[in-house]
């Protein structure tokens, strides 16, 4: 669905926000009407979860902005992936509670959140415009989320989409998503050795890499929020490659997934009602997930009036965060002395 590739670029600026598609001071966010957890959100999966620690090697980061009046920040480095030889910018956010104490040998999940248009040479989810962190320590100091890790890489090595895939003679960008940047992940921070502890999120064509990462490696990843999304590959450079596509093809993915049977993964959908994509995405909705004995299970936040654009999505985000919450692992405060 190319179009929708199209009419995002246009609402990009310098940094690849989507501003032009509604502003700022558009991105009215009510959360009142998002319940707190369920209890066992809490808890353990499969017995008690199995925290791995940092395991290096440490990056070098910088301040690339202060959130709110927590003292958090967005920090930016560079990371060189081993399994796609490719070194991308990555920006990353831990909540306030990875630093309490009572969680100070806990594991936290990692939200691995994906930008929209060419993803080129920034993602827009770690600037203030969105509010992304600011709005993720709200809602999970209110029990509506989890706290999850941010971790915000590059999508793509250069002003063109690839899909989130290694296509044939370019960087791999499958590999730089689904390997590298959880390893750099394990390497900064407390995770989960669980794929309970590991989800996306993803705008556009950050969507489609969200989408397709968690139907690909299921074993590997729980859930995924998708915002807006083409549910089919529509890269230029998968010309001549039609096995590799097809290899790379959610519809395609969904129906191994169906035919093994598991393991089970949930997906959020957000999409605005003026969006080309909403038939598309309902058709993928209908044929693929929610039967009762399906191992693809999902839900559709539709936002009215909404358009292909952050800003909109980030207006159902609390709800759908709250949704993947329900089905992962969060962190474990030490008990009581």
């Amino acid at each position: 669905m190319k179009p929708l590739h199209v009419r995002a670029a246009v609402c990009v600026l310098a940094l690849g926000l989507l501003t032009a598609c509604g502003g700022p001071g558009q991105d009215v966010v009510d959360s009142s009407n998002v319940p707190r957890l369920r209890a066992h959100a809490a808890d353990a999966v499969n017995g008690r979860p199995r925290t791995v620690l940092p395991q290096g090697p440490r990056s070098i980061f910088t301040t690339y902005r202060t959130t709110g009046d927590d003292g958090t920040k967005v920090l930016h480095t560079r990371w060189h992936g081993r399994a796609s030889g490719y070194t991308g910018d990555v920006w990353t956010w831990v909540p306030p509670q990875y630093d309490q104490p009572q969680y100070a040998r806990s594991g936290f999940p990692v939200l691995i959140a994906l930008p929209g248009a060419w993803g080129y040479p920034a993602n827009y989810w770690a600037d203030a415009p969105f509010a992304l962190e600011e709005r993720l320590a709200e809602w999970s100091k209110q029990g509506k989320t989890l706290p999850f890790i941010l971790v915000m890489p590059v999508l793509n090595p250069r002003k063109t989409y690839y899909d989130g895939s290694d296509i044939p003679g370019q960087p791999k960008m499958g590999s730089w998503l689904t390997k590298d940047v959880p390893d750099f992940a394990r390497a900064n921070f407390r995770t989960y050795g669980s794929r309970d502890g590991w989800a996306y999120m993803g705008s556009s064509s950050g969507g489609f890499a969200a989408l397709k990462a968690v139907l690909k490696e299921p074993q590997r990843f729980k859930a995924a929020i998708v915002n807006g999304p083409d549910t089919a590959p529509d890269s230029p450079l998968w010309k001549g490659h039609p096995a590799e596509e097809l290899a790379n093809d959610p519809r395609h993915l969904a129906r191994q997934l169906v035919a093994r049977g598991g393991p089970q993964v949930y997906l959020a959908f957000e999409l605005g009602s003026k969006e080309d994509a909403v038939p598309d995405v309902q058709r993928f909705i209908s044929g693929y997930t929610n039967g009762v004995r399906g191992p693809i299970h999902s839900t559709l936040f539709e936002i009215p009036d909404g358009v292909h654009s952050g800003h909109t999505y980030i207006k159902r985000m609390a709800e759908s965060l709250h949704w993947i919450s329900e089905q992962m692992q969060g962190p474990v405060a030490a008990p009581s002395v």
